[in-house]
């Protein structure tokens, strides 16, 4: 790592660093444990937008890992609190599930599909075509549009779900409207992530699995950064980002004496 003073805060990734198909991975506990022993401020990261940090509280803890919901921070709470920063109560057509409209509603904003302020996409299990098609005609009727994040596919067991990035390409071809993205990679969701938890990004440390969300989005944040090879990106494919992380390590169990 580079030379910089001691992280006071820590953001991890949650699938891929901490956890792989509902599986706690080697060391996450006791990383988690680490940081709470030496009174370290964290957050767990997701652009996951479905689940309340409450829900994904309750998931980890099947999987073995304690993490209050206060120390979640998804794509769905960035965006709340990136559009609660522009236009305070304003109006949002959502499309997506309970952790979306659950962030909007606390930061005062109200969920309508009659001339809305945005409309706002977000991951969901059963993408509507009718809802797409309102979201369209309210984009092109002068919505803006904001979605939670850029990625194109979603797991599950039968394999590749359409997810976010995916619908907005939908929905940019149809109207011309590009989507602001608010999730990895862009910095934004580090940066009111570092908001909440009162740190600063030159006394903080990102670890992720991915180059091209966790990694980039670190480093344009101004973090240190840590790369795991138990997600998605694997230790060949490193060289080809014009970029680096600051520590390429095997698991999260590797980053537990560095806290």
């Amino acid at each position: 790592m580079s030379d910089r003073r001691p992280s006071e805060c820590w953001l991890t990734d949650m699938d891929g660093v901490l956890v792989h198909e509902g599986q706690a991975l080697p060391g996450a506990a006791d990383f988690l444990q680490r940081l709470v022993d030496r009174e370290r401020r964290f957050l767990v990261l997701t652009n996951n937008s479905i689940f309340t940090p409450r829900d994904l509280a309750a998931r980890l803890a099947r999987s073995g890992l304690q993490v209050p919901e206060e120390a979640i921070w998804t794509s769905a709470l960035a965006t709340a609190d990136f559009l609660a920063a522009q236009l305070p109560g304003g109006s949002a057509y959502v499309i997506g599930e309970a952790g979306l409209t659950t962030a909007l509603h606390e930061a005062g904003y109200t969920i309508t599909d009659t001339d809305p302020d945005y409309v706002v996409l977000g991951e969901t299990r059963t993408y509507s075509f009718e809802a797409i098609t309102r979201a369209i005609r309210l984009v092109e009727a002068g919505a803006r549009f904001i979605a939670t994040n850029p990625d194109v596919t979603g797991p599950s067991a039968e394999g590749s779900l359409p997810a976010t990035g995916s619908v907005a390409a939908l929905i940019t071809k149809a109207t011309g409207a590009e989507p602001y993205f608010v999730g990895k990679p862009n910095p934004m969701m580090f940066r009111s992530a570092l908001n909440r938890i009162d740190g600063h990004s030159e006394s903080t440390t990102m670890v992720g699995d991915r180059m091209d969300t966790d990694i980039v989005a670190g480093i344009e944040a101004g973090l240190e950064t840590v790369l795991v090879l138990t997600g998605s990106t694997r230790a060949a494919d490193v060289t080809r980002f014009p970029f680096r992380p600051g520590r390429v390590v095997d698991s999260i169990a590797d980053v537990i004496d560095l806290v």
